[in-house]
C-alpha cells in the first residue's frame, strides 16, 4: 500500500491568487508553518513556506480567504518541472495539491447592534 498525504497547519502569507489555464480555474496559496528548536540555551525559530494549489469548486472557496488566515490544508505532495523564462533551464518545484481546507480562525463576535434583544420581564404594577 502507498500513501502520499500532507497535512499543514499555518497561516496564509498573502492573498490567494485565482488563475485560469487550459484545464480550468485554480487557486494558489502560500502557507507558512513555523517550527523551533533549542540550541545553546536559546530557541531558534524557522519559517517554512509551502506552495499549495487548489482545483475545482474548492478553489472558489480558497480564493475568498485573506492574508493571515489560520488554516489547515490536506492534500498530496506533487512535483513538476517547467522551463524558467529567466535562465531557460529546467526547474523542479514541489507543491501540495489540496484536497481539503479547514479554516481555524475563530468566528467574529457579533457587534451589540447585531445581537438579538433580550426579552425583558413584564413590569409589575406598583401597589
Amino acid at each position: 500500500m502507498y500513501q502520499n498525504k500532507v497535512t499543514l497547519m499555518g497561516f496564509l502569507g498573502s492573498d490567494p491568487e485565482l488563475r485560469n489555464n487550459s484545464v480550468g480555474r485554480f487557486t494558489t496559496l502560500s502557507v507558512a508553518t513555523k517550527s523551533s528548536y533549542r540550541k545553546d540555551d536559546a530557541y531558534v525559530a524557522r519559517t517554512e513556506w509551502h506552495r499549495c494549489v487548489v482545483f475545482g469548486k474548492l478553489s472558489e472557496f480558497a480564493a475568498t480567504l485573506k492574508k493571515g488566515t489560520h488554516l489547515q490544508v490536506e492534500g498530496e505532495l506533487r512535483s513538476r518541472e517547467y522551463v524558467s523564462p529567466k535562465s531557460g533551464a529546467s526547474q523542479r518545484i514541489w507543491e501540495v495539491r489540496v484536497g481539503s481546507i479547514l479554516k481555524l480562525d475563530r468566528a467574529a463576535k457579533p457587534s451589540p447592534s447585531e445581537e438579538p434583544a433580550a426579552e425583558s420581564a413584564p413590569e409589575e404594577a406598583a401597589p
